[in-house]
């Protein structure tokens, strides 16, 4: 591997463990809030994000918690996905990069992807419909603004693992033809 592409290569690791890291924050810091919503609401005002459902609570318990529950679902599986990117990251062999396994992550991914855009899609349809009904939502639609872009990103993905995974089968046959 030469110099420029191990770079790239470090320089790829480093970006994602900074997202991951990020994105886990992010992930507890909602789990938090939405615990200190539940037992002690007069604090959420401080908290991060200050995502403060105290009204929706109170017009709607089984409210609150579907669109808490989004929100909770969308940033957990965010955290999770830049995990499983994190351990392809560091178990790809680029001298060898057909495998199982990257195969098996790659997938993986497009599967968390498409689950990321599909939920998020499910919740703005919802939060719209809440709103219809009188709810005040606005404050939420941070959460779930880029899922279309995360549904065509799962189709790419889903593309290049099938991609992989015929590369897979190629190197496999070469390898017994040899």
């Amino acid at each position: 591997m030469s110099n420029k592409t191990n770079l790239v290569f470090k320089g790829l690791q480093i970006a994602s463990w900074i997202i991951f890291i990020g994105l886990s924050i992010n992930a507890g810091s909602m789990i938090i809030n939405f615990v200190f919503s539940v037992t002690n609401p007069e604090l959420v005002g401080s908290l991060y994000q200050e995502l403060d459902l105290r009204s929706l609570y109170e017009q709607s318990k089984s409210a609150f918690f579907g669109m808490y529950s989004f929100v909770l679902t969308v940033a957990i599986l965010k955290a999770h996905l830049f995990y499983i990117v994190i351990r392809l990251i560091q178990k790809i062999d680029l001298s060898r990069p057909f495998n199982s396994f990257v195969s098996n992550q790659i997938t993986k991914i497009s599967y968390y992807t498409f689950s990321i855009g599909l939920i998020s899609h499910i919740a703005r349809q919802t939060s719209n419909n809440l709103g219809k009904h009188g709810y005040k939502l606005d404050m939420l639609a941070q959460f779930w603004v880029d899922s279309q872009a995360f549904i065509l990103m799962a189709a790419v993905i889903y593309l290049i693992a099938y991609i992989f995974k015929k590369g897979l089968e190629i190197q496999m046959e070469n390898d017994l033809t040899v």
